[in-house]
C-alpha cells in the first residue's frame, strides 16, 4: 500500500465492487475492512494498555461507569492521575488515509485524516474532558498519527524509559504502532478476496 505497488489481479470484492490491483478498495470497503479496523483498533488499544503498564501506570480498559452521553465509553483510563490531578482517558481510531472522504486533505497534508478523526474524537469526548485529560490517538491506515497522540506516545515512552533503565523504549512503542496497523491493513486486504 504504501509504495503503491501492485498488489494483486483485479477482481470482485465480497461487497461487489471492484478491487483494482493496488488493493486500495479493501482499506474503505465496509464488509472486507471491518476485520481490518476491528484488529487494529484493538491492537493500539492493547500496546497503549500494556504500555502504560511497563511504565508503572495503572489502567484500565473501557471502563465500566465511565459513559459519553451517547452511552459509549472511552478505550481506557488510568487509575492514577496522569497530568494536573487528572487521569488520563483514550479513545483510538483508525481513519483511512485513502478514503474518499479523507482523499482530499490527506493529498494536501500528511496526517490530515488523523488531525480531522483526532477532533472528531475531542468533541465527542467534551463533556468527560472537564474532570479527565482526554487523549484521541488516531493512527491512519497508511501510518501517520495525530500530533497530540503521538505527543502521548512520545511520552509514555519517556515513562517506560524511566522507569525500566532502558533506552529506546520510545521508538519500540511507535514500532508496535506500526506493525499494529500493518496487520489491520493485512487483515482488510485479504477480507476482500
Amino acid at each position: 500500500f504504501r509504495l503503491g505497488c501492485r498488489l494483486c489481479e483485479p477482481h470482485l470484492c465480497c461487497c461487489g465492487a471492484l478491487v483494482d490491483a493496488y488493493g486500495t478498495h479493501s482499506l474503505a470497503c465496509n464488509r472486507s475492512a471491518a476485520a481490518g479496523r476491528q484488529l487494529r483498533h484493538h491492537l493500539i488499544n492493547d500496546i497503549i494498555y500494556r504500555s502504560l503498564a511497563r511504565a508503572n501506570i495503572h489502567s484500565s480498559r473501557e471502563p465500566l461507569g465511565l459513559y459519553r452521553s451517547d452511552g459509549r465509553r472511552p478505550d481506557g483510563v488510568t487509575l492514577t492521575p496522569w497530568r494536573a490531578g487528572k487521569c488520563l482517558i483514550w479513545d483510538a481510531t483508525s481513519p483511512d488515509t485513502q478514503a474518499a472522504s479523507h482523499i482530499h486533505g490527506t493529498s494536501q497534508k500528511a496526517g490530515a485524516a488523523a488531525e480531522q478523526a483526532a477532533i472528531h474524537k475531542a468533541d465527542k469526548y467534551r463533556e468527560l474532558a472537564a474532570k479527565y485529560f482526554f487523549i484521541p490517538v488516531a493512527v491512519e491506515t497508511l501510518g501517520p498519527i495525530n500530533v497530540d497522540g503521538a505527543n502521548f506516545l512520545s511520552e509514555l515512552g519517556r515513562r517506560i524509559e524511566l522507569s525500566s533503565c532502558e533506552k529506546l523504549k520510545t521508538a519500540h512503542v511507535f514500532e508496535r504502532i506500526s506493525i499494529a496497523v500493518q496487520r489491520g491493513n493485512a487483515a482488510s486486504f485479504s477480507g476482500c478476496f
